[in-house]
């Protein structure tokens, strides 16, 4: 369960809520996992008031995993990035081994599903350059391993002589569907943030394929 609030008084008010309702209905927290994070708001206040959970101050964390996406104090989206990259790195491993004799055919099938889902790639709208740079030459090297091709072949010519798509055309195929779904949803606050101009993520949706098709 996540609880979010603009102030700290609000999260306490929440939380006021939570216990109310676990010592009505006979259950009870686990403080040891319950963590809180801090996103500021320009500078922020230096001191933060602790916040307790039954009575046990809450532990204070600067990046937390929901739902597999890591999330941080800065909003930033390195640290997710560099995860995805790690598990791609170690799911090309394990196919490269167990794999290594299969056909050129059966290999195309395992890559593009297990080395093109790219998890939460749709939200990485505030990540830097090198961070970006790292997850796709891990995905070029990922297939070179897998197909046994030289190191430094050239990632157009190999991905368009097999017909596969590259780094870009994957990020711009699940940026696409996931926007698609979000803007035929019934919930009318995902339409609106889908639609919103000011949105970071909806200009992040628009450059990935703004960008790419100038390439």
């Amino acid at each position: 369960m996540v609880l979010l609030s603009p102030s700290i008084r609000g999260l306490r008010r929440l939380l006021a809520i939570c216990e109310h309702y676990a010592r009505d209905h006979g259950l009870k927290y686990n403080v040891k996992k319950t963590q809180m994070m801090l996103f500021r708001s320009g500078r922020g206040p230096e001191r933060i008031p602790k916040v307790f959970l039954d009575g046990v101050p809450i532990e204070r964390v600067d990046q937390f995993r929901y739902l597999g996406h890591i999330l941080t104090e800065d909003l930033r989206d390195n640290r997710d990035i560099e995860r995805e990259r790690r598990a791609l790195a170690v799911r090309c491993n394990m196919l490269a081994r167990r794999f290594a004799r299969c056909s050129p055919e059966a290999k195309l099938t395992l890559f593009r599903a297990y080395c093109q889902c790219f998890y939460t790639c749709q939200l990485w709208f505030n990540a830097t350059k090198s961070a970006r740079s790292s997850i796709r030459v891990q995905y070029n090297n990922a297939y070179r391993i897998l197909m046994k091709l030289p190191k430094y072949c050239s990632a157009s010519g190999m991905f368009a002589d097999a017909r596969v798509p590259d780094y870009f055309a994957v990020v711009r195929s699940r940026v696409a569907a996931f926007w698609s779904r979000i803007r035929d949803s019934q919930n009318e606050v995902l339409r609106v943030c889908s639609e919103c101009p000011e949105n970071p993520i909806l200009k992040y949706w628009l450059a990935v394929h703004r960008d790419n098709n100038r390439k």
